[in-house]
């Protein structure tokens, strides 16, 4: 009897993925453990093995297709077992189509529950995922929830849904009419998570009727990226800070360091980790998240800092975990690892989990200053820009000094502006005197 290899749950809140690339074709014979295909989820990049050994009788996604958690995705003959290609649906005892010309949304396990079985009945046709619309994300919503919907006046694009697969209900449909109208009238606004589709973009104009033109669908990573800026640029009052550290003496040090011992290759980004790490103790409103339906600030005793990484799909952000008990040296090469693992996207979702502040250090590229957008729920991110030679005043002339410019950006319903200002000048003087870590 065939196995069925599914979606499996990745990681939380992951409900579909893409297919980037398929390891295996129809009758292969594969081991356990090997890799079936590789699917990029919206934090990353996962490999899908094989659960025994066995021959491959049916592959049911091609590359592109979306594959929701749950699904279907190709058919195995057990090894030692004799080969049987399913000929009917074990669930309805109908002849099976052509699964292969399907995408995997198609593919999907049938509801679970009472209300989804009541809502997909004989008079209102199965949920279909398949359409895609120019500008907009098709919702996963039932005929009389969308119903419900345009008679609420709501559009039903920008409601997230609770259910599996993100799948909205009546119940998802009537919490976003209160929750907009608290924010309306100016009472307290609970988040039900990031609205997909929160800024609903304007029609575009025909854009070939001036030129030649080419469309290239967004990569999940540019998707999440876009969703997540766009949530928090829209939801936190934010603020950027700027200074600059003298860093001279720390770079000669770190130069010097590198010459004698080759095979530990520590970077600023590495440094700069342990600082942050250490002000995030010194200052734990920076390490705290903002719970507005329960009018609470989360403080956090554990130290994550996320640590933005340019791959060649789009930025990535891998988090070192309890930065602030573990030494320079070590967070470097942690730090290496982490960010090659990332470049060859090799890196886990969990890997790119529970982060509480972040470091974008742009300083490798070039500019001279950047305004970082906080990550939310987070309340704070440091820019890190190129180290250039500056002329220096020193009390009697002036004086050619290596500076590095920062950029501190913030949730200002948390930090004020006098906090955020002692939070990046004390880092400036950790760069500038790395004694003052100790002291």
């Amino acid at each position: 009897m065939a196995i069925e290899i599914v979606v499996p749950q990745v990681s939380d809140g992951v409900t579909s993925g893409t297919v980037i690339s398929l390891a295996v074709a129809v009758g292969d014979e594969v081991t356990e453990d090997q890799t079936l295909l590789e699917l990029e989820t919206d934090k990353a990049v996962v490999a899908i093995p094989s659960p025994q050994a066995g021959k491959i009788s049916e592959i049911r996604v091609a590359e592109g297709d979306q594959a929701e958690v749950g699904a279907v995705i190709m058919l195995l003959e057990a090894a030692g077992k004799e080969e049987k290609t399913p000929e009917v649906d074990r669930e309805n005892d109908e002849p099976q189509k052509d699964v292969a010309a399907q995408p995997a949304t198609a593919q999907r396990p049938k509801p679970s529950s009472s209300t989804d079985e009541e809502e997909q009945s004989a008079d209102q046709p199965p949920l279909d995922l398949t359409t895609r619309r120019s500008a907009d994300l098709v919702a996963p919503a039932a005929p009389s929830v969308r119903r419900i919907a345009r008679e609420l006046g709501v559009d039903i694009y920008q409601v997230q849904g609770s259910g599996p697969g993100g799948r909205v209900s009546e119940k998802d449909v009537r919490e976003f009419v209160r929750t907009t109208m608290e924010r309306v009238t100016g009472g307290v606004a609970v988040s039900t998570g990031e609205f997909r589709g929160l800024h609903a973009q304007r029609l575009l104009p025909d854009f070939s009727q001036w030129g030649k033109i080419e469309r290239k669908p967004l990569s999940r990573v540019r998707q999440v990226t876009a969703d997540a800026m766009g949530y928090a640029w829209s939801t936190i009052p934010m603020v950027t800070q700027y200074d600059r550290a003298a860093v001279g003496a720390l770079e000669s040090y770190r130069q010097e360091y590198n010459k004698t011992h080759p095979d530990q290759k520590l970077t600023m980004t590495a440094i700069l980790l342990k600082i942050c790490a250490v002000a995030l103790k010194r200052f734990p409103q920076f390490n705290s998240s903002l719970d507005l339906a329960a009018r609470e600030l989360i403080y956090k005793d554990y130290v994550h800092i996320g640590v933005a990484v340019d791959t060649p799909g789009g930025l990535l952000v891998p988090v070192v975990r309890d930065a602030d008990s573990k030494g320079i040296v070590a967070l470097a090469a942690e730090l290496n690892e982490l960010a090659e693992k990332t470049r060859e996207r090799k890196i886990s979702p969990v890997e790119l989990e529970g982060g509480t502040f972040t470091i974008s250090n742009l300083g490798g590229i070039g500019g001279s200053a950047f305004t970082p957008i906080v990550y939310a729920p987070q309340v704070a991110i440091l820019g890190v820009s190129r180290t250039e030679t500056r002329p220096v005043w020193n009390g009697q002339e002036f004086v050619p000094q290596q500076m590095m410019p920062l950029s501190l950006s913030y949730d200002h319903r948390v930090i004020d502006g006098a906090d955020g200002a002692r939070f990046l000048r004390w880092i400036c003087e950790a760069l500038e005197q790395p004694l003052n870590l100790v002291m």
